[in-house]
């Protein structure tokens, strides 16, 4: 059930994307009067699943889901029609329309991309506003066990200050900042220090097979007892709270785990917390020293227990268009420094690099539409910044051949184009090999 509400919720943000992508440039190489003769969801390689003319114009749905397209008259796309090419220009082809018309019909698709990223962060700062967990009120700081970290200087119970040169007000800004990010200073029993973080951090956490960074520590929460624990006739119940092992304080179910490790095999004294009272119940730990106990409690349940505060905030709608721009433009902003990153190899972020299971593994499996919509548009935002590339097949190749006609007063010869056009398929065949083969090697890694 979870892989079909994960497929459910990737299969319809894809589509939507693909969809309004395409229909920005349709709508203004009609407005423009020229012609398009299909407009597919999907490739319909040999064949297509539906379709249907209406006009001049064949629409359908392809098999192949690796994007979409519009078949524009007259112009020198993916398809390769020579043919069409070779024949005199009409007044409804593409390459007959004037050099401003072909930059707008060509600029629709990453344009409507922008604006339906910008429109979701407005409707969603006035819907759901913004919850986030106030660092400031993090007990006893982080669990950091990632041996990458732990190897650099970091550990449990770190409090996290600064993330390059941004403080960390909200739980949020550790993540947010971290990319690109050469230093985190911390607070560690009263003093601060600052951790330097290699240039290839983000190229080792890629392709470890812990990728964790600082999670927030939280307490001992039975969800359930596994059939399979030695502690399944035990008086557990979901929403217990552990509180001691032997006479051992436990705070924080990674403190549980090390204090568990020390009595494997042997039956322990426990004391948990039910409905605010107290109770002692002996369990037993197995030769993993483990409970066999799965953890529950959700943030909102760890807060109501004084772990930490929650803030949410609530935008009129006035509020919610600038909170919707500061939004849109620091996504933007942060993306074009992921690429930034990623073209620099010595930074191995390229290790990084996902294919559709990496985009896939991003939703979540139960259906949140607050996470769909946040996830639409932050792939809206790739979408359009990938495709003003100046990589020719793509977007931003095309307008960077027009570009240089309207500053040069020289149109490239169809030829050219025809030729830089297949350069650009093949490097765009080996950025997908490349992207999802890292899906493939992490797949097989981990």
């Amino acid at each position: 059930m979870e892989f079909v509400i994960k497929i459910s919720q990737f299969l319809l943000s894809l589509s939507l994307l693909i969809v309004l992508h395409e229909l920005g440039h349709f709508i203004p190489a009609r407005l423009f009067k020229t012609r398009v003769e299909k407009f597919y969801l999907f490739f319909d390689i040999k064949y297509s699943l539906f379709k249907k003319k209406i006009g001049d114009t064949v629409y359908g749905i392809g098999w192949l889901p690796l994007g979409g397209y519009v078949k524009i008259a007259g112009m020198i796309d993916e398809s390769m029609d020579k043919e069409q090419m070779a024949l005199p220009p009409q007044p409804w082809e593409f390459r007959a329309k004037p050099t401003w018309q072909r930059l707008i019909i060509m600029l629709g698709g990453v344009t409507v991309n922008f604006i339906l990223a910008l429109v979701i962060y407005i409707i969603m700062a006035f819907a759901y506003g913004d919850t986030d967990i106030s660092a400031e009120s993090i007990k006893d700081g982080y669990l950091i066990d990632n041996p990458l970290l732990t190897d650099l200087g970091f550990q449990t119970g770190d409090d996290i200050v600064k993330v390059g040169n941004a403080n960390v007000v909200n739980y949020s800004d550790v993540r947010t900042n971290i990319i690109g990010a050469e230093t985190v200073t911390i607070n560690r029993d009263g003093v601060e220090q600052t951790i330097t973080l290699p240039e290839d951090f983000l190229g080792q956490l890629s392709t470890s097979k812990d990728r964790t960074l600082f999670d927030i520590r939280t307490p001992f929460i039975v969800s359930a007892v596994s059939d399979s624990s030695l502690n399944k006739s035990a008086d557990l119940k979901k929403g217990d709270l552990l509180k001691s092992i032997n006479g051992k304080s436990i705070e924080y179910f990674d403190q549980a785990e090390g204090v568990l490790e020390s009595f494997k095999g042997q039956t322990v004294a426990t004391e948990i917390v039910r409905d605010g009272e107290i109770k002692i119940i002996n369990l037993q730990v197995d030769d993993r020293g483990k409970l066999g106990v799965e953890l529950g409690g959700s943030y909102k349940d760890i807060a109501e227990l004084g772990y930490f505060d929650i803030i949410t905030k609530k935008y009129t709608l006035s509020e919610s268009f600038g909170v919707g721009y500061e939004r849109f433009t620091s996504q933007i902003t942060g993306y074009f420094t992921q690429l930034k990153l990623i073209f620099s190899p010595s930074t191995g972020a390229y290790k990084g690099v996902g294919g559709f299971k990496a985009i896939f593994d991003v939703f979540p499996s139960n259906w949140s539409w607050e996470y769909f919509w946040g996830i639409t548009a932050f792939l809206s935002i790739m979408l359009g910044v990938l495709n003003l590339l100046p990589i020719p097949a793509l977007d931003g190749g095309h307008v960077m051949f027009l570009l240089y006609e309207m500053i040069s007063g020289r149109k490239p010869s169809e030829k050219f184009l025809e030729g830089a056009q297949l350069v650009g398929f093949v490097i765009l065949i080996m950025l997908v090999l490349f992207a999802n083969g890292n899906d493939i090697f992490k797949a097989i890694t981990d």
